[in-house]
């Protein structure tokens, strides 16, 4: 009796030793790796995001996670993309190549659930998507966009790989490139898939969770209304987080691409920065811990919906549609995450009308050209009533000050 009630308690000890659990060690070594100067800032069809292709799919391996590309791990496409911003056409623009990276976890199960994040970045600063006053020949090393959310795919490929439970569905792991340059990766994927998209349950894309403020604890979650379930779940788990949710499945990122493809999505994201989009974005700056905390999460959720039937797919209206066109720009980095009334800027680019006027990180826009400002639509109705070379007020408040500034665009 004795011995069997050792051999028990010994098994319980096994068991408990080999339960799985997000490493903030891993995380931050994927990170560190990806945004290294070595990778150069992972640009689209460079050497340095060939490099990082070749680390995923050395980790995917390392975790027995199943080559499911169309060459092994690897999903190689082409496109063209025009860098001449003043110029549209791409009849003679040479094909660019990008190469998205998909591992498969086959559980045995009915259903898959797709698990992504983008891993390319900005490169040198050649493609004219920089923030920064001067880009050329800057490493923009993209920790947070998206090497955070590229760390997050490989460590939840190893987290489901290497526990003892069998979830109840399938797992497709795959990191885009060309996300930076247009959503291309996740584009072509969904154009061509590997596996039955009649049997996806749903896709989760993770892009930027690695600045979550431990003050706020802020969590974006975006495409909510993309099934009638996640406003419910996401609802009833006790997180911690305070949690804004977005209805809408097109946003600038790849949800997009499955969305349209009709299936559920949700994009997780901590929130914009003033390094979004500049060198500045390096691995100092990733709070690590708390990315742990919002993958903890998305585990927690998908183990809601293994007790739910396949999540019925809901339209839902785009959350740019109506949205004026402008042809000026402020220069600014509006806080996403911000609840109050007017526009919170996170960043103010150098040289540009903002910058220029003298507005600051931290400043809240208020009103624009005499009109008060409530919302991201308000601000964008503004700018679209003017053009280059006109001259308007704007108010923010700084601190208890209220200030009126001169803006010439």
């Amino acid at each position: 009796m004795k011995k069997t009630i050792y051999a028990l308690l010994l098994l319980l000890v096994v068991t408990a030793t080999q339960a799985q659990t997000v490493e903030v060690a891993n995380l931050k070594k994927h990170v560190s790796y990806l945004a290294s100067d070595k990778l150069k800032g992972r640009g689209t069809s460079s050497k340095g995001e060939a490099q990082a292709a070749a680390y995923i799919a050395k980790q995917f391996k390392a975790y027995g996670v199943q080559p499911k590309g169309t060459d092994g791990y690897y999903f190689p496409f082409e496109f063209k993309k025009n860098l001449d911003i003043h110029d549209t056409s791409t009849a003679n623009v040479k094909p660019r190549k990008g190469k998205n990276v998909v591992g498969y976890l086959d559980n045995g199960a009915e259903y898959t659930v797709v698990i992504g994040g983008h891993y390319d970045h900005l490169g040198l600063g050649h493609d004219h998507n920089s923030t920064d006053a001067n880009p050329e020949g800057k490493i923009h090393n993209g920790a947070d966009d998206n090497a955070s959310g590229t760390a997050g795919v490989i460590e939840l490929a190893r987290y489901y790989a290497s526990n003892n439970l069998k979830e109840k569905f399938n797992f497709l792991f795959i990191c885009f490139s060309g996300e930076e340059l247009g959503l291309y990766g996740s584009k072509k994927y969904c154009e061509n898939p590997t596996i039955d998209f009649s049997k996806v349950n749903y896709m989760i894309n993770m892009d930027m969770i690695g600045r979550l403020n431990d003050t706020t604890n802020k969590l974006l979650v975006y495409g909510v209304g993309t099934a009638p379930d996640w406003v419910p779940m996401i609802n009833n788990i006790q997180s911690g987080f305070s949690i804004k949710q977005d209805s809408s499945g097109i946003g600038p990122s790849d949800q997009t691409s499955f969305y349209l493809k009709k299936i559920p999505v949700l994009h997780f994201f901590t929130g914009q920065h003033s390094d979004y989009h500049k060198p500045t974005d390096d691995v100092e700056k990733v709070n690590f811990t708390g990315e742990k905390k919002v993958l903890e999460y998305i585990i927690t959720l998908i183990g809601k919906t293994e007790t739910l039937p396949k999540l019925k797919y809901l339209e839902t209206k785009s959350s740019s549609e109506n949205t004026p066109k402008f042809k000026v720009t402020m220069g600014i980095m509006p806080d996403y995450a911000w609840e109050g009334k007017g526009i919170r800027v996170d960043g103010v680019t150098e040289g540009k009308p903002a910058f220029r006027a003298g507005l600051q990180k931290g400043d809240v826009l208020t009103h624009f050209d005499g009109k008060p400002i409530n919302s991201m639509k308000d601000y964008m109705q503004g700018l679209s009533n003017h053009k280059k070379g006109d001259t308007v007020p704007v108010k923010v408040k700084r601190g208890n000050e209220e200030l009126e500034l001169q803006v010439t665009f």
